[in-house]
């Protein structure tokens, strides 16, 4: 098992750590990450500030902080230019400098919109995630990915800006709505299935148990997950190679957002479409792998809408808006057996058709 403390991110100069504690204890880890107590932003949603802003912000004013809360709306329409600018406006009227740190408190919505301006305010100033999602524990806080969707796709406009802490509290994930918590649970299983065989096996023993976030199974399985992240990110900071494995599901996924209007579909229950259509894809190229247990398990996570009424050939179209296209060739991550996962040019529509409908149906 992941140490259930701390994971370490290596990437040189650019390292942190991956820090599981209670809430209470956030400010402190702040100091021993090597930040120093003065102004600091806290930048949350509308759901999530009445849980957990007040909490923060008391740790940080006892340790010496001097934070300012910044709430935005929930959803993944706040991914946008428009929260964006405000989000600058707001931060730069404060007086910071390179040393205040921005603090995103929330799920993956917050964490990419707040990472993106802490990027590219005063050309990069530090970032703490304190993601509160089950989604955002074990895959979008971790790596350094920011940024804001465009119409024209998801996260196509942003930039890798690594954390200086993250900093996860699994006791928070009790709070999530249901949906929230099935549809971070597809990040769960990505991770299993494209680099973990007894990762995979943990998951099938104990999927009951983990539906019903059983309080001693669940920091296992988080840290588990988020160890898998850490160590991919790591081999490959900026996703020139085998950080690409990781989009198992999202080329199919993100179609299905950007078709059907983001929010529509949780990111994680797109994601769970786009495995199962990927899953397909994979038995299709490796004709001698055994899917089984992994179509079974992907097949195990709700999705709430009803996926029969999106357009197969509008779906395969908006593929190629996505920004792992390379030279308008269609990339997919596949598996050729449970635990192993490479990246394959695919062009045949008709089978793309095929995997579509396998996930829709």
């Amino acid at each position: 098992m992941a140490d259930a403390s701390a994971i370490h991110v290596n990437l040189g100069a650019r390292s942190y750590a991956i820090r599981f504690d209670a809430l209470q204890r956030c400010a402190l880890a702040m100091e021993q990450a090597g930040l120093l107590p003065g102004r600091c932003v806290v930048v949350t949603d509308e759901n999530v500030a009445p849980l957990y802003a007040r909490a923060l912000t008391q740790v940080l004013s006892e340790r010496g902080w001097t934070p300012h809360v910044i709430t935005c709306p929930a959803g993944e329409q706040t991914k946008s230019l428009h929260h964006l600018s405000a989000l600058w406006d707001e931060i730069l009227g404060l007086g910071i400098d390179r040393r205040t740190p921005v603090l995103a408190l929330g799920g993956g919505v917050v964490g990419d919109l707040a990472g993106f301006a802490a990027a590219s305010l005063l050309r990069g100033v530090p970032l703490v995630q304190v993601p509160t999602s089950l989604i955002a524990q074990v895959d979008s806080a971790i790596g350094g990915k920011t940024g804001i969707n465009h119409a024209t796709g998801k996260n196509l406009i942003g930039a890798f800006h690594q954390p200086t802490l993250v900093f996860a509290d699994p006791a928070v994930l009790q709070t999530l709505p249901a949906r929230e918590w099935t549809s971070g649970l597809a990040e769960v299983v990505k991770h299993a299935l494209i680099a973990s065989p007894s990762f995979f096996r943990f998951l099938q023993t104990h999927w009951t148990r983990i539906l019903d976030r059983d309080v001693e199974i669940v920091p296992e399985m988080v840290a588990r997950a988020a160890q898998i992240k850490a160590k991919v990110v790591a081999e490959d900071e900026t996703e020139q190679g085998r950080r690409a494995i990781l989009n198992f599901g999202h080329t199919f996924g993100h179609a299905i957002e950007r078709e059907a209007g983001y929010g529509a579909f949780t990111h994680g229950e797109a994601v769970t479409l786009g495995m199962r259509a990927a899953l397909r894809l994979s038995a299709h190229l490796y004709p001698d792998a055994d899917f089984t247990a992994a179509r079974q398990l992907a097949s195990a996570l709700p999705v709430h809408p009803n996926p029969a009424q999106l357009d197969v050939p509008t779906l395969t179209k908006a593929m190629y808006f996505d920004k792992k296209v390379k030279q308008g060739r269609l990339r997919f991550v596949v598996l050729d057996e449970i635990g192993h996962a490479l990246v394959r040019d695919v062009q045949d529509e008709a089978l793309l058709a095929d995997c579509w409908a396998a996930a829709l149906t």
